[in-house]
């Protein structure tokens, strides 16, 4: 499979800011984006939505949905019913419920298993260290980590034909400087998701996590949250 450019990526993508962001990126960089999503039977499971019109938006050249359950593993809010999201909280220490365990780890591995296929040699993922909840695999020494394991686990690493980069350009960005990157290279965030628990009527609840730090960046940014326009919010 020959790219036009030379420059192949698997970029995760769940159709949440962060996510679509990390895809407009990629793409302005001149990568031939092939877009990964995962339906894991998440709580929030309306971002495959977004993801698929956020990856026809930014002409990604493929876009992938792999199916897997989490939810027999459960403890995580996200995929355990028997859990509730958190609404409104305050500053705390402590890692979130919302975290899904191994979730990154797991979705690295299916986007490295992918990369090795179609010979791309970059992953990009939109983990940030900044504005997000505190989750542990969205830490710079994790995202380091994972690429020296894919550099070793991989035939075509052990080959020397490839050596696997985890770009994550979001990293150190709070979240509205993120808006007002993805604005500038012309992402329509109408398209995008952040809600964990939508409500009944598939409006987005406003109070948890996600929703916070979702209004706090559009706020910091100053631009008005073209999703909650879209959602008569």
């Amino acid at each position: 499979m020959m790219s036009i450019n030379g420059k192949k990526a698997v970029v995760l993508l769940s159709g949440g800011i962060d996510s679509s962001t990390t895809l407009a990126v990629a793409r302005a960089e001149g990568y031939d984006c092939y877009a990964l999503s995962f339906d894991y039977s998440q709580r929030h499971k309306r971002e495959l939505e977004s993801a698929r019109m956020v990856a026809q938006a930014l002409k990604a050249r493929r876009h992938m949905i792999i199916r897997f359950d989490l939810s027999e593993i459960g403890g995580s809010a996200l995929t355990d019913k028997g859990i509730e999201v958190p609404k409104k909280r305050g500053a705390v220490n402590e890692i979130p419920v919302t975290y899904v365990p191994a979730r990154n780890t797991i979705f690295l591995s299916f986007a490295l298993g992918w990369a090795e296929v179609l010979g791309a040699d970059t992953i990009f993922i939109g983990a940030n260290a900044v504005d997000y909840s505190g989750y542990p695999d969205c830490r710079p020494e994790y995202l380091e980590a994972f690429e020296r394991m894919a550099n070793l686990a991989t035939r075509a690493s052990v080959e020397g034909r490839v050596k696997y980069k985890i770009k994550a350009p979001l990293l150190y960005l709070t979240k509205w400087e993120i808006i007002r990157k993805g604005t500038e290279l012309g992402l329509d965030y109408s398209l995008t998701w952040s809600c964990y628990d939508p409500l009944p009527d598939g409006k987005p609840c406003l109070g948890c996590d996600s929703c916070l730090f979702r209004l706090k960046g559009f706020e910091e940014a100053g631009i008005r949250d073209p999703l909650l326009e879209k959602e008569g919010l």
